[in-house]
């Protein structure tokens, strides 16, 4: 391997190794009787949906969510009157058999939170909203003031904390990015290091009246920052001498379907990875018990970590693992340097390749008018082996093939994949651009070979079942020998379903992408040896899709609109299943903007702070719109509150007619 790294000890700081799977160790916290923490199993948890003051309609949902292996139910008490039926909810529970731990989700209400705590298993608060009112404002502060603030906070918070100590409640201090307090606002900014502090404050509270059954969540609707933010906080843990506690895992509005899994991998899947978490719940617009094989899928993949092939130990690494910033590379053709991370797509086993089939990839020709168009999805790179396509690519669109192949061809369009043994050995390279294979055994023969050829981007696998830390550890070494060849991530997944493969790829790509590393990705899968070549295109008109799925929920190649929504609740005034299908049918053509759809006024403006126009439930079949964090529009009925959406994002001179992309 290469000289000894020297930047910030990393895995001193957040995680117990950068190399070797190792679940951090933190307190067991006891919910009910089934604590989570400790050397517990990581557990899987979710939240109901129906009104709680509709005891017979959250009693069938939570029955829906046990079964589906839901182990924590939370549920809204945003008052006196909900946080009392909690406990009739309970009863019919238990009078159905069904013993679940119940968690009150509470915001603004600190009565509420003191009753629903003689009640349930746990409460959780947001320290955002729970002794603040949120106005939007700046505030400068001494240190005698902001310590006044702090003080009355104590005073606040302390009669819930004398409650859970006295009926052994425990307790869930929830940060949510899009909800910090002006106070935390006004010091710390939009940050990281503001979400982490705003928990802190409550947290030094708890630890000076003794109270330790706690759990800790970092939440935000965009996985950079949710990563971030997790990792700062057990730094913080650490250095300032608190009890290490268990974390909750989470992105927050991470919206629906595919984009919400894969948006949810990132971020879960990147703390997992490196032994962070104690309990998961992953936020989709849909039925609750729909989250919960999600949540399983993610979680499950680490009973088996420990037992993956060593890799190198490394203790430290060369960026900061607290906030973002691009792996520097030498831009090769169109990979790397400041240009966007590409897309791959595996066309080597399909055969007789016809114009046509080009369109599972977003690159469809046009016979009538003897041209080619391509969609948002359009991918850059084609790998087709040992068989070169028989006819001229559109512009936009270049095909890789293997050497052995590309030796025999005249073609200046067509580069080739070599491995590690054929770039020793070559004397013939392409002028312009060469992929070679490489894994971190290579990287130690393939140093001075990528010195010496600045046409080469590392197309760089992993068989080892740490793929992300293995993955990591080359770049890291790359960086470290400040070496600027760029890097495609290639990942294999074998015998699959799908929806499994969206989830690994997410976690496994995704992880390496949210900390500045990859310049390209390419997904394959053994099954692609299909003879139907329908059937194939499918695929791989599938994994092409989730390549840029991938790249877009790391905010590294933003080629759609984005849905902030949230995953409704007992407060949600509107069908918000319905209304996000509706606003996305009306405006998912206008890449790279923002939309927030919240179902109520209670989290909505805070929680879509990352949007750039929202929607949200203000009262019985009355919208609020907001353009960023700014009221536009209050009491739009629900019936035209899309069209006055769509006006506020015309007058900003941001709409484009939707076009007939090919699908």
């Amino acid at each position: 391997m290469m000289a000894s790294l020297t930047q910030i000890n990393v895995a001193k700081d957040y995680c117990n190794s950068l190399t070797r799977y190792s679940r951090r160790h933190s307190l067991e916290v006891n919910i009910g009787d089934l604590p989570m923490g400790g050397n517990n199993p990581i557990r899987i948890q979710s939240m109901t949906t129906v009104g709680t003051m509709d005891t017979h309609g959250s009693v069938n949902q939570i029955k829906r969510m046990v079964d589906a292996g839901c182990e924590y139910v939370r549920i809204t008490a945003p008052n006196l009157k909900e946080a009392q039926n909690l406990r009739e909810i309970e009863r019919e529970l238990l009078g159905t058999g069904i013993r679940v731990p119940l968690i009150a989700d509470i915001h603004f209400t600190p009565n509420a939170a003191e009753l629903a705590a003689r009640l349930v298993a746990k409460v959780r608060i947001n320290p955002g909203n729970y002794a603040d009112k949120k106005k939007f404002q700046v505030i400068e502060y001494t240190e005698a003031s902001y310590q006044e603030e702090i003080d009355r906070i104590r005073k606040r918070f302390t009669p819930l904390i004398q409650v859970c100590k006295e009926y052994g409640t425990a307790m869930r201090i929830g940060t949510n990015h899009g909800s910090l307090s002006d106070r935390i606002l006004s010091r710390y900014g939009d940050t990281p290091m503001g979400m982490v502090e705003s928990a802190l404050e409550f947290l030094r509270i708890c630890e000076d009246l003794n109270y330790y059954q706690i759990v800790l969540s970092m939440k935000a609707s965009n996985p950079q920052v949710m990563v971030q933010a997790y990792r700062l906080l057990v730094n913080k843990l650490n250095s300032e001498g608190l009890q290490p506690y268990p974390l909750h895992l989470g992105v927050t509005e991470a919206g629906e379907g595919e984009d919400g899994r894969i948006k949810s991998a990132l971020g879960i899947g990147s703390l997992l990875e490196d032994g962070l978490g104690d309990t998961v719940r992953v936020s989709l617009t849909e039925e609750p018990e729909f989250e919960v094989p999600v949540a399983k899928t993610l979680v499950d993949r680490y009973l088996t970590r420990p037992d993956h092939k060593p890799i190198p130990e490394l203790n430290v690494i060369p960026f900061d693992p607290f906030s973002f910033l691009r792996r520097v590379t030498l831009a090769v053709e169109n990979i790397g340097g400041i240009n966007v991370p590409r897309v791959v797509v595996d066309l080597c086993n399909l055969s007789e390749m016809q114009l046509s089939d080009l369109k599972a990839i977003g690159h469809a020709y046009l016979p009538e008018l003897d041209k080619w168009t391509m969609n948002d999805n359009g991918a850059d790179y084609i790998y087709s082996g040992k068989q070169p396509i028989s006819f001229m690519l559109p512009n936009g669109l270049k095909e890789i093939v293997d050497y052995s192949v590309w030796t025999q061809l005249e073609d200046p369009h067509k580069f080739p994949l070599l491995n590690i043994d054929q770039l020793e050995q070559s004397v013939k390279l392409h002028p312009r651009l060469n992929f070679v294979q490489m894994t971190t055994d290579d990287l130690e023969r393939g140093v001075g070979m990528l010195q010496q050829n600045p046409s080469v981007v590392v197309w760089l696998e992993t068989d080892n079942l740490h793929a992300r830390a293995d993955q990591r550890r080359f770049m890291a070494e790359l960086i470290s020998g400040k070496l600027t060849n760029p890097v495609i991530i290639s990942r294999k997944y074998e015998d699959q379903s799908f929806d499994a493969m969206q989830l690994k790829a997410g976690t496994d790509v995704g992880a390496l992408l949210i900390d500045g590393l990859g310049d390209g990705v390419f997904l394959s899968r053994e099954l692609l040896q299909i003879s139907d070549n329908e059937d194939a295109l499918l695929t791989v008109q599938q994994y092409n899709q989730t390549c840029f799925n991938i790249l877009q929920a790391a905010r590294t190649r933003m080629t759609k609109t984005e849905y902030i929504s949230c995953p409704s609740c007992g407060r949600t005034l509107f069908d918000l299943q319905e209304t996000t299908a509706m606003i996305r049918q009306r405006t998912d053509h206008l890449k790279g903007i923002k939309i927030g759809i919240m179902g109520c006024i209670v989290n909505g403006p805070g929680e879509m702070a990352d949007a750039d126009y929202g929607y949200v439930g203000s009262g019985k079949d009355k919208i609020t719109l907001y353009k960023g964090q700014e009221i536009v529009k209050r009491g739009v009925p629900s019936s035209s509150a899309v069209d006055e959406l769509i006006e506020i994002i015309k007058s900003d001179d941001r709409w484009v007619e939707p076009h007939g992309n090919f699908s």
